[in-house]
Order: C-alpha cells, then sequence, then structure tokens
C-alpha cells in the first residue's frame, strides 16, 4: 500500500518533468535561447545529464555568451572523470570567437584523448562531436585513431560518408569496400551512395576511381564481391558485355550452377535494347543451361529479341522457330510461356488472331494452376478486345477476377474490364470499374485507373454527348490495334473540330506519342510544345517536358535543348516523377561532376 500511495504521489512529478523536458527543447528549438537556457539550467541541477550541459552551452552561444559557455566546460572538464567530446565543445566556443589557434588546440586535446585512452573508446562520441560541428578533418582524424587502437572497431561507414563530403571519393571507395567486406548487408547501402558520384559515362571521375579501386582489390585479395560490384558499374554504364564477363567469372568461380546473375545481365541488356550483347548472353546460357527448364527460358528469350529485332519478312522464320521448339520441348506445362508468346506473336504481330485464339481456349482447358489459366485467358481477352469482339473478351476479364480474387491480375483483369468498356462506348459501367480501383489497386494500376477515370469525367461535363470522348477512345483502341495512321487521322480531326475543349491536351500528347512511334520527331515536338504552351498547368505538362527533353537528347542530337528542357522540369515541377532523372540528366549534359 505504501509503495502505491509513493508512485501517485511522485507521478506528477515525472509528468511535470517530463513537461518541462519537452518544453525546454522546443524553446531552443524555436529560438527562445533565454527561455531555454532557464529551463534547462533548472532541469540540470535536478539531473546532471549531458544533454541538458550542452543545451546550456548552445543557448549561452546562442546568446553570444562565450565566456559564460567556456567557463561550464572547463568547470566539468576539471573533474576526475573527463568528457573529451567537451574538449571539440570548447574548441568550437573558441572558433565562434575567431580564435583558431585556441580552436584547433582543444580539437587537439580530444584526438589526442581518443589516441592514448586504451581502457575506453571515445571515438564514436568524439567524432560525432566534431560531425556536429562540420570539422570534417577532425571527425576522420577521430575515427582513424579510434581504429588503430581498437582494431576490432569500425567507423568505415562514418569514414565512407565524411570522404564523401570531403571530396575524396577514392578514399571513400576504399572505406565503403572495407565496409562490406566485413558485412555485406551494407551493400545496398554502398551501391546507393556509389550512385550520387558515378555515372553513365565511363571516364567520369567517379567511375574511373570505383573501377580502379575493385580492380586494385580484386589483385590484393580475390572476392567475388568485387566481381559484383564491378558487374554493377559496368551495367550503370550501359557496359552489358564487361558485365557478363564479371558475371561470367563470379559463375566459373562458384561452381554453384547458379547463372541467375548472368540471365540478369541478358536481362537488362535486353530492356535497354542492346540486343547484340544480349543475344551474346544468352547463347552463353544455353550453352551452359544444365535443365530443359534452362534451355527453355534461354530460347524464351532469344525469341524475345528476335520478334523485337524482325520486320514482317522475317515472320514465318520465327514461326517456324516456335514450331521447332514445340517439337523438341513439347506443348505441356513446362513450355507455358513459349506458348504464350507464340500466341502474342501470332495475334499481335503475324496477323494470324483466329490460329492464337483457337490456340489459347485450348491451352486454357490443360491442367495448369489457377495463375497460369489466368494469365492464358487474359491473353485470350487482350486478343479478343484486339478482334474487337468485345463481350467476348469481357467474359474472359470477368473470369480470371472470379478465379484469382484478391490477387495482382484480378486487379488487372478488372483494369481492362474498363478499359475495353472505355473502348466500346460504355463510359458509365468503365467509369464504375475505375472508382473501385483508385480505392484498392496497386500504385501502377490505381494511377492507370485515377488517369483514365478523370479523362472520361473531365470530357463528360461539357459534352452530354461525349462525341469528343468517342472519337478519342476510337483513336485508343486504333493505337492499340497497331493501327497508328488511322489514330492519327482521327485526332487530327478533333483537333481541328473540338479545339479549346477539354480533351485538347490528351489529343495532343497522344499525337506526340503517336509521331514518336512513327519516328516523325519534328512533328512530336509540335505537338509537345503546344501543349506546354496552352496547357503548362495541366497534369501533363510534365511528361510532355520530359519527352521533349529524351527527344532532343537521344533522336535529335540536340544536347543543349535536353538540357533546356530537363532543367525546366528540376524548376517548375518538383514532385515530378521525372525529377530525380531530370535533374541527373542535366547535370551530365552540363558536364558536372555526378554527386
Amino acid at each position: 500500500m505504501r509503495k502505491i500511495i509513493f508512485i501517485l504521489l511522485l507521478l506528477p512529478l515525472t509528468i511535470a518533468y517530463a513537461q518541462n523536458d519537452l518544453l525546454a527543447k522546443n524553446y531552443l528549438e524555436q529560438g527562445e535561447y533565454e527561455k531555454a537556457l532557464l529551463l534547462y539550467t533548472k532541469l540540470y541541477k535536478k539531473n546532471k545529464n549531458f544533454n541538458y550541459l550542452k543545451a546550456i552551452i548552445t543557448s549561452n552561444q546562442q546568446l553570444e555568451k562565450y565566456k559564460e559557455a567556456e567557463k561550464i566546460i572547463l568547470n566539468k572538464l576539471d573533474t576526475k572523470r573527463i568528457i573529451p567530446q567537451l574538449y571539440v565543445e570548447l574548441g568550437y566556443n573558441y572558433s565562434l570567437q575567431r580564435n583558431d589557434s585556441l580552436a584547433t588546440i582543444n580539437y587537439d586535446k580530444a584526438i589526442l584523448f581518443v589516441k592514448e585512452t586504451v581502457k575506453f573508446n571515445y571515438g564514436r562520441s568524439v567524432g560525432q562531436a566534431f560531425e556536429k560541428y562540420s570539422l570534417i578533418e577532425e571527425a576522420i582524424a577521430t575515427y582513424t585513431e579510434a581504429m588503430e587502437v581498437f582494431p576490432d572497431s569500425d567507423f568505415s561507414y562514418q569514414l565512407a560518408k565524411l570522404y564523401g563530403e570531403q571530396g575524396n571519393l577514392e578514399k571513400m571507395f576504399d572505406s565503403y569496400l572495407t565496409l562490406i567486406k566485413k558485412n555485406r548487408s551494407y551493400l545496398g547501402v554502398a551501391q546507393q551512395n556509389f550512385s550520387q558520384y558515378i555515372s553513365e559515362n565511363s571516364t567520369e571521375e567517379g567511375n574511373v576511381l570505383l573501377r580502379k579501386s575493385l580492380l586494385r582489390k580484386l589483385q590484393k585479395q580475390p572476392d567475388v564481391l568485387y566481381n559484383e560490384l564491378l558487374s554493377w558499374l559496368f551495367v550503370q554504364q550501359k557496359d552489358y558485355k564487361k558485365a557478363f564477363l564479371q558475371e561470367k567469372a563470379i559463375y566459373k568461380r562458384m561452381g554453384d550452377h547458379d547463372m541467375s546473375g548472368i540471365a540478369d545481365i541478358a536481362y537488362i541488356a535486353t530492356k535497354d535494347e542492346d540486343y547484340v550483347n544480349a543475344t551474346l548472353i544468352v547463347n552463353y546460357l544455353l550453352e551452359n543451361a544444365s535443365t530443359p527448364e534452362g534451355k527453355i527460358a534461354g530460347h524464351q528469350h532469344l525469341m524475345k529479341i528476335k520478334r523485337k529485332t524482325s520486320t514482317k519478312k522475317d515472320y514465318p522464320e520465327i514461326e517456324k522457330e516456335y514450331q521447332r521448339l514445340f517439337n523438341e520441348f513439347g506443348k505441356g506445362k513446362n513450355t507455358y510461356q513459349l506458348q504464350l508468346d507464340f500466341n502474342y506473336f501470332e495475334a499481335f504481330k503475324n496477323q494470324k488472331k483466329e490460329i492464337a485464339i483457337a490456340n489459347l481456349k485450348k491451352f486454357s482447358k490443360e491442367p495448369l494452376s489457377r495463375y497460369q489459366k489466368a494469365r492464358v485467358k487474359m491473353l485470350l481477352a487482350d486478343i479478343l478486345v484486339f478482334d474487337e469482339r468485345f463481350n467476348e473478351a469481357l467474359i474472359y476479364y470477368s473470369q480470371i477476377q472470379n478465379e484469382v480474387k484478391g490477387d495482382l491480375i484480378a486487379q488487372e483483369a478488372r483494369f481492362k474490364v474498363a478499359r475495353t468498356s472505355y473502348f466500346k462506348g460504355d463510359f458509365n459501367w468503365a467509369q464504375v470499374q475505375l472508382d473501385v480501383l483508385k480505392k484498392s489497386a496497386t500504385q501502377l494500376i490505381a494511377n492507370d485507373a485515377m488517369h483514365l477515370s478523370l479523362m472520361i469525367k473531365d470530357n463528360s461535363l461539357e459534352d452530354s454527348t461525349q462525341t469528343a470522348l468517342k472519337q478519342y477512345a476510337r483513336a485508343d483502341l486504333l493505337t492499340f490495334q497497331n493501327k497508328r495512321a488511322e489514330a492519327i487521322l482521327i485526332l487530327e480531326n478533333l483537333l481541328l473540330n473540338h479545339k479549346g475543349e477539354k480533351i485538347e491536351d490528351e489529343v495532343l500528347y497522344k499525337l506526340g506519342e503517336l509521331y514518336e512511334a512513327n519516328e516523325e520527331y519534328t512533328k512530336a515536338v509540335k505537338k509537345y510544345r503546344t501543349l506546354i504552351e496552352f496547357y503548362n498547368d495541366d497534369i501533363l505538362a510534365d511528361d510532355s517536358y520530359y519527352r521533349l527533353a529524351k527527344l532532343f537528347e537521344t533522336k535529335l542530337n540536340q544536347p543543349q535543348k535536353a538540357k533546356e528542357y530537363y532543367e525546366l522540369i528540376i524548376f517548375n515541377y518538383k514532385n515530378s516523377i521525372y525529377f530525380v532523372e531530370a535533374r541527373k540528366k542535366f547535370r551530365l549534359l552540363r558536364g558536372d561532376e555526378i554527386k
């Protein structure tokens, strides 16, 4: 009972103390230093908390009471247990009075204390005190001395950051490499920091120094870690052949038949349209594949490259190659993805929709997993939409939603129900589906749903007949059917007949995309510029700026123009999804050292 009474009596005091602590902190943060000093002084009398002492010193310094701050620090140093970071505080107090010689003397005392004290490692606390005042050289000296006195301690991470701030990239890279050699869990952190100092240009200082550091480490102490990082660096430089050589070295050294690293490079090279090196890498995968599944995956990748690099005259040969693969590996569950790719090719490229539809209907009855069946039905429905058999397609999309409820595939199917309804002009039902997706779908699908929903809504308010929207939806369908010339004709007529209406910005942007696809870059530039001129505050404005920048950079060979558009994104669209990429590209085109 006495204990309960004691606790009840103590509770109000504890609450009041905590409230004063928060109030003092708030005063300090708000710059009310007189009030902060008064309150922290009271708190320190009751509790000799070192943080309170530091707050008292800071408050005095902000009030330019340097002598008072000095007196407090010296009194604390004149005790049996010296707190060495106070030498840093004293040195900084002298530097505020422009007494640099006394400041240096005290900074040296702090570092010497770390060096000579072998019972306790003060490296972290003193180093952090120097970092607090951006005293980089002193912090580096502190951490370096601490690691010499205490070999088991590791301040590589702190040193790496400081060397980076100092601009000493070589030492920064070495520190990070030391860190991840000891603890591989820092690999991702290191790569993230490396990205600030390297670029696609292999001749940049950061690229050269990192490459040299890694090669030096490999020569002294071979480790696949350094091969992995070299591979990563070459990928950043888009030098996929060199990345492949590093992954091949890892594969041979490990001897565990794991070719996932090589497969990743092949995938990245393909995505970046470096089909020559992608083909080289995939052929190596095929030569060394130890399982039928590996061989099928390799052939599937090769066929994907062939489809992307082919013209109509190559289609009969591609069709024969697919048939040859089915003869070798069969048409069962093991060639599931290969069959999807083949039927996609037949429908969307080879103009053999009926064959693809028949194949997929038959394949959907095979003993596949429910997710595989969902993917087969999704492609089947997509082809039916392509063939304008909308109602039949909607049945398959609905089946997918019922068969894999709650899955990402079901959300995708619901979006495609909305898109199909939009294609056929049933905007009300499309809107119902989109409203559901905006709330519950993954970010990517939700964004697509939001965009389509806004477009339908915006272009239904002014025009109750939805004439312009119906024409735009038709052009959208023709684009999906790869009938770009017909789509462009509809959209250009829309511009003429519905000038100034809500839909104009969407039409301009879509025309820009279509002219880009047709390699009519001058026309594409004109459409994007018109959109920016009249709809600079529109949701599509930053997209237009980015597309213009990319066009001038990659297609029109006008880097100065590209730089101007990247700069406009940086200054005018800080919340844009293109902001980070635009800033990196701008600095690269300006010739900055990437940091």
